[in-house]
């Protein structure tokens, strides 16, 4: 996948769980849970949402690497290559 294709998936599976957020104006270096304002539950849905859609294994552990959408892009971009 492609940092482009990244980038719209972890959109479209967040707005899924924050219908109600702007992404236009989420920047990529924000923290997702505070600008979307997402509790444990949602985060956890959308670390799910990301192994569902792409199949890459993202362990407990990995989940502080994935706090803003330019977080979310790396770590895909070197899981999925």
């Amino acid at each position: 996948m492609t940092k482009d294709e990244i980038r719209k998936l972890a959109i479209d599976i967040l707005g899924g769980i924050a219908p109600e957020a702007d992404f236009d104006m989420l920047e990529d270096d924000e923290e997702l849970r505070e600008a979307l304002d997402l509790d444990s539950m949602d985060f956890l849905n959308f670390i799910t949402g990301l192994h569902k859609a792409t199949g890459a294994d993202i362990p407990e552990a990995d989940y502080a690497q994935l706090s803003s959408l330019q977080d979310v892009v790396a770590y895909l971009t070197a899981k999925t290559a």
